[in-house]
């Protein structure tokens, strides 16, 4: 790390009982952040994890867009959370950026049967977070949040643009998760 310290938070979302995993999602994110740091360009900004179900997965992550995209109204929103719901089912976890310049990580703790299989979708979402510190990278994506929610419309081309950018980015983390054998020998991805 350049000097800088990133803040790292761990909590739970709706979640009771699941303190033991709790304790290990902290040890784990404080071994993956220096690792992911370092493997991947970019700046790791402020991280906030949050272990959670589905239903919650789709609650936290899709305030947190709300949030980002400003100003969506009422019947977009309704819209939006049943979306989520929808693809939290299977979702393992999911990287959103934050208002103060951090970011989101989401982790459905129902989709993780082991410490392997949570290590490769922590490594996975840090990705994405570093992603998000690049250059023209978090203003992309906002713009995607607010053109999904409809609140300000992209071009065909820039939509397209887009999807060809969060496509790429996605290779790039799923090409990274084999750091995850550095927190958890048996998470081999």
């Amino acid at each position: 790390m350049n000097g800088d310290v990133v803040k790292l938070t761990v909590s739970t979302h709706k979640l009771f009982g699941y303190r033991a995993t709790l304790r290990t999602a902290k040890r784990l994110a404080e071994q993956a952040v220096p690792i992911v740091e370092r493997a991947v360009p970019g700046r790791m900004p402020d991280v906030q994890v949050v272990l959670t179900s589905a239903r919650g997965m789709a609650e936290v992550a899709t305030a947190a867009e709300i949030e980002a995209a400003g100003d969506v109204d009422k019947w977009e929103q309704a819209r939006a959370l049943r979306a989520a719901k929808r693809l939290a089912r299977d979702a393992a976890g999911r990287a959103v950026p934050l208002v103060s310049g951090g970011v989101l990580v989401v982790i459905n703790v129902d989709q993780h049967p082991n410490e392997a299989t949570f290590a490769i979708t922590l490594v996975h979402e840090l990705v994405h977070a570093m992603q998000l510190s690049r250059k023209g990278v978090r203003e992309r994506v906002v713009s995607g949040l607010r053109h999904d929610l409809g609140v300000e419309r992209l071009s065909r081309r820039q939509s397209r643009e887009h999807d060809r950018c969060l496509e790429q980015e996605e290779r790039e983390a799923y090409g990274v998760e084999y750091l995850a054998k550095q927190l958890v020998p048996a998470a081999a991805a």
